[in-house]
């Protein structure tokens, strides 16, 4: 599976979930109600986006994702 088979959007958004998540388990973390808060939201877009209704095996194309975007380091702060 390519880089380029994930939609942007996608992509972006399994950055902004690593860097929220990173931020939560960090020590002593800011706001850890806004962080929680963020993070479900943020899994609820990963879930439900469309781009897997199109692939035949969701569970490895997530992981695949997963992947890519920590490969990548397209993590931004969040």
């Amino acid at each position: 599976m390519d880089a380029t088979d994930f939609p942007n959007d996608l992509v972006q958004t399994q950055a902004d979930w690593d860097t929220t998540y990173n931020a939560l388990v960090a020590p002593r973390p800011g706001d850890t109600t806004a962080l929680r808060r963020r993070l479900l939201l943020l899994s609820g877009r990963l879930w439900w986006h469309p781009y897997w209704k199109t692939v035949a095996s969701v569970p490895a194309a997530r992981c695949e994702l997963r992947q890519q975007v920590r490969d990548r380091g397209v993590a931004r702060t969040a």
